[in-house]
């Protein structure tokens, strides 16, 4: 379940990240605007920040199994659209679909895993299935640019709705994790919701939004950077950018083991988002010398190793008949700001230059350490989902 999970996440972040590695091709070879560019880039975010609530609200009534298969089944009709247009218009449009669809593996992929795995083991297992994420980035990064340098855009979107249609018939072996009985209708069952309790699951999503800033703003602009600055050509930046994603992959486990060792969620997260702060202040200052790319990397890495403990401990908080619609809102603040982050930053790049585009972010980062809850005990029934 944790395989089939994990594919269903990549091929989905596969295909919504193939629009910002579009930029270069669109920027530098057809005279399309940074900010215009940004846009096309924005769209499937907003596709899966305006449904992210509403699957999750499926995945708790329905099973993980029903929402991915219609979800990925979304991605791909999405996925083959984009083959029959050329304008940028149509395009968005199309990549909108697929982000509505992908919404669906947010929050049943993470279910999976976090109800087929025990608490001892749930940190590590979400770091395995996070790292869908920075691997789907990564092959985006190492296929799009490429293939439409050497055989056009068409042919980089059918690579794309084949990812999709693959992910869609793995999709067919899922097994919805058992689950506890469900409470009875009336104030037993309003008193569950996790978010009467205590502010600490909506802290939990306001933090990870602003975590998504610094994160985005690395995804989004590294490629064109190396190309733009430091002179790489598009092959050679292609090919760092997907190994600093497989790198961001091993954080991803290594933060959800040291979760476990630790029995926190939460402090490993604080510890991380002080680091990407710094990190980012580092580079924005930096980033035109040499040393700047190794600080990309790191940046790339850090920015990228709190999803997963983020996911895991909002799970934990929310429960079991909770925990789709605590993803959703997971989710939709984290595709809110990251949605607004390529064409703000295009902006920002086209006025001022990398250097304040990556290093302004850093005060995100600050934010958000500012408004993680300290370690708490989850509420009784919640710290195991079955």
């Amino acid at each position: 379940m944790l395989t089939v999970g994990m594919a269903g996440q990549w091929a989905g972040t596969l295909v919504i990240s193939a629009p910002p590695f579009l930029i270069p091709y669109l920027h530098l070879s057809q005279g399309v605007s940074l900010v215009s560019a940004g846009a096309l880039a924005s769209a499937p975010a907003m596709g899966t920040m305006l449904t992210l609530v509403a699957w999750g609200l499926v995945v708790d009534r329905y099973g993980e199994r029903r929402a991915m298969l219609a979800g990925l089944s979304l991605v791909t009709l999405g996925a083959v659209g984009t083959t029959m247009v050329s304008s940028l218009g149509p395009l968005a449009l199309w990549f909108f679909v697929c982000g509505v669809g992908v919404a669906s593996t947010n929050a049943a992929s993470g279910r999976l895993v976090v109800g087929w795995f025990p608490a001892h083991r749930r940190g590590l297992a979400m770091g395995i299935r996070q790292t869908a994420l920075p691997l789907g980035v990564g092959s985006a990064a190492l296929i799009i640019p490429n293939t439409v340098a050497a055989a056009g855009l068409r042919t980089a979107c059918i690579v794309v709705a084949t990812a999709a249609l693959a992910a869609t018939l793995a999709a067919l072996f899922i097994v919805d994790p058992p689950r506890p009985p469900r409470p009875a209708p009336g104030a037993a069952t309003r008193a569950a919701n996790p978010y009467r309790q205590d502010a600490v699951l909506l802290r939990i999503h306001l933090a990870s939004a602003l975590l998504v800033i610094p994160q985005y703003a690395v995804w989004t602009f590294l490629l064109l950077w190396l190309v733009d600055i430091h002179g790489w050509s598009v092959a050679a930046a292609s090919i760092l950018v997907g190994a600093t994603h497989a790198l961001s992959a091993a954080g991803r486990i290594a933060a959800g083991w040291w979760s476990d060792r630790l029995g926190s969620r939460l402090r490993p997260l604080r510890w991380i988002a002080v680091t990407a702060a710094l990190v980012m202040v580092v580079l924005g200052v930096a980033q035109s010398s040499p040393v700047g790319i190794a600080l990309a990397v790191l940046a790339t890495v850090v920015t990228v190793s709190d999803n997963g403990l983020a996911f895991t401990a909002v799970a934990e908080r929310a429960g079991a008949y909770w925990s789709g619609r605590a993803f959703g809102l997971q989710n939709t603040g984290q595709y809110l700001t990251a949605a607004a982050v390529p064409p703000v930053l295009g902006a920002v790049v086209t006025h001022a230059g990398y250097g304040w585009a990556f290093g302004g972010v850093a005060v995100f980062a600050a934010l958000a350490v500012a408004l993680l809850p300290r370690d708490a005990p989850s509420p009784q029934g919640r710290s195991t989902l079955t």
